[in-house]
């Protein structure tokens, strides 16, 4: 891996070591998160990779200098509504550190790469309210503020 440039790769299981650094250095910088990296969490990924309700998932990894510094995480949502297929954008995260390097433009640019290759044309997402994160999102050509989002919990 070229040193200091982001390699994007998907996001497989031999990674998970990979991936759980990342949330411990994520962590280090930034203490908010709300959940814990323990064994339920691991074993819940594991699990993930086997699970065929997973098979609409795109995760990948932006690697500079060997190590994961970022990370987005997409689903596929068919809707018979319109017969169409489209992309939730799930987390897009980058560590701290390492932001405003190219990172999270880098991961989106590839999401959007392997949607188009599946044959999707439109990638949904509900923005983090923090101002980074707006910046973030406005900054993405082609893209457009849209309704308001709403998480409903399913007891």
């Amino acid at each position: 891996m070229n040193s200091g440039k982001c390699t994007v790769l998907p996001f497989t299981e031999e990674r998970i070591p990979d991936v759980l650094d990342f949330e411990k250095r994520l962590r280090e910088e930034e203490d908010f998160w709300g959940w814990e990296i323990d064994g339920a969490y691991v074993e819940s990924v594991r699990a993930s990779f086997k699970d065929p309700r997973f098979d609409n998932s795109i995760s990948l990894l932006g690697y500079v200098d060997g190590s994961v510094a970022g990370r987005i995480d997409a689903v596929l949502i068919p809707s018979r509504f319109d017969g169409s297929v489209k992309a939730y954008l799930d987390w897009i995260c980058v560590i701290k550190s390492q932001r405003h390097r190219g990172i999270a433009q880098a991961l989106l640019a590839e999401l959007k790469r392997v949607l188009k290759g599946r044959g999707i044309d439109t990638l949904i997402a509900l923005t983090a309210s923090n101002d980074e994160a707006q910046r973030f999102y406005r900054s993405i050509p082609g893209s457009e503020m849209h309704d308001t989002g709403i998480w409903i919990c399913i007891r």
